[in-house]
């Protein structure tokens, strides 16, 4: 650009809001004509003045495939804001930028190096791009039951082993907010020059405060996908996909987005991409000091409630079994509560349903022993004071009638033991001939869909992968504890999809 703009400025949004003030005929989509054909019953919610911006490909407001005006102003400067060498918008979520990032960089029967908590939308990945899942197992912690990072030891084995992968898929932060030792795993995938893609989509945030976990691109990763709505400013759904470096084909992940992204972009989605960004970059460090105070308030003040406690990295004391993870350089975005309510004699499900229905509290994910709460730069003093005082009041109601939690903690069966093998490709399986089986009849079968608890959306089981009696006990016990299941024709788990024998015969 010729004259390059400053981060106070937001070409895509000032243009939208230019042609959304215009007095013209509209005779193009979409059908509600600039909220003249809204219901007024959507009205009466929304009010009128965002229909008026819901336009479409006006000669303005430039075309997300081929940008050449505001759009590709916008993303120079996202790109600019969190240090990429160029940046794509993405209005369908940042499911399409995992799956561009891994068809910009595997084709059909290509080997990828990923960990077994992926989110969802890798698996589908792998089915568009036909690649080949090398799992390893992330470091498992058995006291809280929650999976953490990849280490660069597990990386540098399965390379060792499979030095003809074409990529190295990590999740950066977890749901959890823990971070492994990316530096150290992208100098480790770089020596067999391939690229590290990397599902940042919880770490929007990292770049503009110190205190934070290193950025994914500051460390070295080659792609990166960020959900700018889950932690910024953005509207839900809009997300964004950044690369650097020579080791991905950056024409190849346009033309991955140009499959999975919709030909009617919202203009909405976009601008508030960029309406975000702008934020962020102007004001981000004077946000987020805020935040992590709020955090740390909500923090100290919960690690007092008799019952419960706090994942903090910080202070590996307080569990014994989390020294070995010491050595990992794993660090911890402090802005995600995690709240063990375990010994209250509770199961994590249990304990969100009570804060949502009886004190107005509502997390991000619940599990077997914890709750995990987010908190951004729209959190305010009075949300901390909430779910404080919720907690204050569920531990007061389970404190004195605590279950036995030693003999609860039998009934955990862990994911990472469970022998998870794959006898087809996720595409092979995914396209196969396939039968429904009553799920006392699916042990040992090849599964044909994807079955997750959700959230965090990792699949337990997937296309490709054997069905065992370990992983059918893992589901249903989830589902007894109160998850529900996504992914699969039956969500109540009596019967399961699995590839015909035919085809599992002869390998489709």
């Amino acid at each position: 650009m010729t004259n390059p703009l400053s981060q106070a400025e937001t070409p895509l949004l000032t243009m939208l809001c230019k042609c959304a003030r215009e007095n013209h005929a509209p005779f193009y989509t979409p059908g509600h004509k600039r909220g003249v054909g809204i219901s007024e019953k959507l009205v009466d919610v929304l009010g009128k003045a965002v229909f008026t911006a819901d336009l479409a490909e006006l000669t303005e407001l430039d075309n997300l495939f081929a940008p050449s005006g505001v759009i590709a102003q916008a993303q120079q400067l996202a790109s600019e804001a969190f240090g990429a060498a160029r940046t794509w918008f993405l209005v369908n979520g940042s499911t399409c930028g995992v799956e561009a990032a891994i068809l910009a960089t595997c084709s059909t029967g290509d080997k990828i190096i990923l960990p077994r908590n992926v989110h969802s939308s890798v698996i589908a990945g792998l089915v568009l791009s036909g690649a080949m899942p090398i799992f390893i197992n992330p470091e498992y912690d058995a006291v809280l039951d929650i999976a953490h990072s990849i280490t660069p030891e597990s990386v540098a084995a399965a390379l060792q082993q499979h030095p003809d992968a074409k990529a190295v898929l990590m999740v950066y932060p977890t749901y959890y907010g823990i971070c492994g030792d990316i530096a150290a795993i992208a100098n480790i995938t770089h020596r067999y020059n391939i690229p590290l893609l990397v599902d940042e989509a919880h770490g929007a945030h990292f770049a503009f405060h110190r205190q934070l976990p290193m950025p994914a691109l500051q460390a070295g990763a080659d792609i990166c996908v960020q959900s700018i709505h889950k932690t910024l400013g953005a509207m839900t759904q809009a997300s964004m996909l950044h690369v650097q470096g020579d080791r991905v084909n950056y024409d190849r992940v346009s033309q991955a987005l140009q499959l999975l992204q919709s030909t009617s972009p919202s203009y909405i989605l976009m601008a508030s991409l960029d309406a975000a960004r702008s934020h962020i970059a102007i004001y981000g460090k004077e946000l987020l000091s805020r935040t992590l105070q709020l955090a740390d308030i909500a923090r100290k003040r919960i690690q007092q409630i008799p019952g419960l406690s706090v994942l903090d990295f910080s202070n590996f004391s307080y569990l014994s079994t989390l020294n070995k993870f010491n050595q990992f350089n794993i660090t911890q975005d402090l802005t995600r509560l995690t709240v063990r309510v375990w010994e209250l004699g509770l199961t994590g499900f249990a304990a969100d349903e009570i804060l949502e229905t009886e004190f107005g509290v509502r997390s991000e994910l619940a599990s077997w022993q914890n709750v995990t709460f987010i908190i951004s730069l729209g959190n305010t003093q009075e949300d901390i004071e909430k779910l404080v005082q919720g907690l204050i009041k569920l531990a007061q109601r389970f404190i004195t009638s605590a279950l036995d939690i030693n003999h609860q903690k039998g009934e955990i069966i862990n994911l990472f033991d469970i022998n998870h093998q794959i006898a087809m490709s996720p595409r092979q399986a995914f396209f196969a001939a396939t039968e429904t089986v009553e799920i006392d009849k699916s042990c040992d079968r090849i599964c044909a869909e994807i079955i997750c608890p959700y959230p965090p959306g990792i699949p337990i089981l997937m296309p490709g992968e054997i069905i065992t009696q370990s992983s059918l006990n893992y589901l249903q016990k989830i589902q007894v504890l109160g998850g529900n299941m996504t992914g699969c024709q039956d969500t109540s788990l009596q019967t399961l999809k699995v590839v015909a024998v035919l085809s599992s015969l002869i390998g489709v």
